[in-house]
């Protein structure tokens, strides 16, 4: 990583120096279509899971040469509870009665539920495979490669599928965003890369056909101190109480909005109905979900718009528990308003954690904040799985844990209507943590020579 340079003197007057280039010009629209594109590959091949590794519903294959009366062809495979389905009985799709009992029974003119108490017929494994329900799907990844039955392996298999899709969609994304969004010019400046800097600006000011003064950052004077470098990377993200704080804190936060995002988003193949239309439904609320974290961002208070916005994520998804059975369209408009309502908050918290770190280590942190939360994406899919043991038991968990969560991000610094911090010395201060100076990176000559006879003092 470039060395950051405490020389903040070519920073300090960001704001004021670039101010003719207006708020939303030709440059600002580009910018913000393209890093909105940018984004559509990582959806596309993330959730791309939700369809194809979904699990058809399947049964225990019969060889077709058996000499199986249609009475025992049809009852050969067991009655098993459904926790899913509130513990109504319907065919297991793992076992089967042993084959050999029931052309025993067949040969004898026996008939099933009559002649034969089915409780008493021993069971086996599905040893001839399945068969699927194509219904919906052709083939899914999970028929074709009978992904089923075997837990200890499927349910890693399909969640490293969703992490790999997450990896090979955010790779796409920032090739994209790379090849062609200009470098921020404030972390430049920031590194002291200033020509670069405004060689960026002119070009957006061309663009957004202003004219752009001869001289855009004029050096500040800065009599009395010495210029000292020193690389900042992302263990400074934990060096120092405040910001060590500020980063858990974000991680967790992070991380819980991923839990729920990915959870809700997952969950639409196993809501009533058309699974393309829920999937869909589930992606057009973002639409406005997006629109009102940008009416938030503009005249809210960011750490409110955080906490409510969680807060009700964890609320909507709780009333699920209590909605009955039977009002399946209702249940799905509150699971639609609980994705409603994280993704708005997901909207906020990258901007809100971009404002609350310097520039120096701005593109760092929201980096490892992003990474932090790709364990959320990782165990995601394993709260849909909850559902086999209980129907309720995901929308408790992530329920709550978006809820706690939301109570949590009340202990962030406000950042609304203040400006950008460009060094560490300038970032606020986290609830319980001290007034301090984490980094020096700046001495005035006093401070030189004191450490200097220090140093000398030492050797002696």
């Amino acid at each position: 990583m470039p060395a950051a340079t405490s020389d903040t003197s070519k920073i300090t007057d960001y704001e004021a120096a670039t101010s003719f280039l207006g708020e939303w010009g030709r440059f600002h629209q580009r910018a913000f279509l393209l890093l909105c594109l940018s984004f559509v590959p990582n959806g596309l091949t993330a959730l791309s899971v939700v369809f194809l590794a979904d699990t058809p519903d399947h049964r225990c294959a019969l060889p077709a040469h058996l000499n199986l009366s249609a009475a025992w062809r049809n009852s050969s495979i067991p009655l098993e509870e459904d926790a899913s389905r509130g513990g109504a009985l319907v065919p297991s799709k793992c076992s089967r009665y042993k084959v050999e009992y029931l052309l025993n029974y067949t040969e004898r003119g026996l008939l099933p539920g009559l002649d034969v108490n089915l409780s008493n017929v021993p069971k086996e494994s599905c040893l001839d495979g399945w068969e699927f329900d194509h219904s919906v799907y052709e083939s899914t990844i999970v028929s074709e490669w009978n992904l089923v039955c075997d837990e200890s392996w499927k349910k890693p298999f399909t969640s490293s599928m969703f992490f790999g899709g997450i990896l090979a969609g955010s790779f796409v994304s920032g090739q994209l965003s790379d090849r062609f969004i200009p470098e921020s010019p404030r972390w430049l400046l920031s590194q002291g890369r200033v020509e670069e800097a405004e060689v960026i600006i002119r070009n957006a000011a061309k663009m957004n056909r202003i004219e752009s003064p001869p001289v855009i950052f004029r050096p500040l004077k800065n009599e009395g101190r010495t210029t000292e470098t020193r690389v900042l990377n992302i263990c400074d993200l934990l060096r120092s109480p405040n910001i060590r704080w500020l980063s858990v804190t974000l991680w967790l936060v992070w991380n819980t909005l991923t839990i729920a995002y990915y959870a809700l988003s997952l969950n639409t193949a196993n809501l009533h109905g058309n699974p393309f239309l829920n999937c869909f439904l589930s992606a057009v609320i973002e639409i406005p979900a997006y629109a009102l974290s940008w009416v938030m961002f503009r005249w809210c208070s960011r750490r409110l718009s955080q906490f409510s916005t969680l807060f009700a994520g964890g609320l909507f998804i709780f009333i699920i528990l209590f909605i009955p059975r039977h009002l399946v369209a209702l249940s799905i408009t509150f699971e639609m308003l609980g994705k409603f309502a994280v993704s708005t908050a997901f909207a906020v918290v990258y901007a809100y954690t971009a404002e609350l770190y310097p520039t120096v280590l701005r593109n760092t942190a929201v980096g490892a904040c992003s990474t932090a939360s790709r364990i959320g994406s990782i165990i995601a899919p394993y709260f849909i799985y909850l559902r086999t043991y209980s129907v309720f038991l995901p929308y408790i968990i992530v329920g709550s844990l978006t809820a706690l969560t939301a109570l949590l991000s009340l202990l962030l610094p406000e950042s609304f209507g203040m400006p950008l911090p460009d060094t560490i010395s300038q970032m606020q201060r986290f609830p319980g943590c001290c007034q301090e100076r984490p980094y020096i990176l700046t001495r005035t000559k006093e401070e030189e020579n004191s450490a200097e006879e220090k140093s000398l003092a030492r050797q002696l």
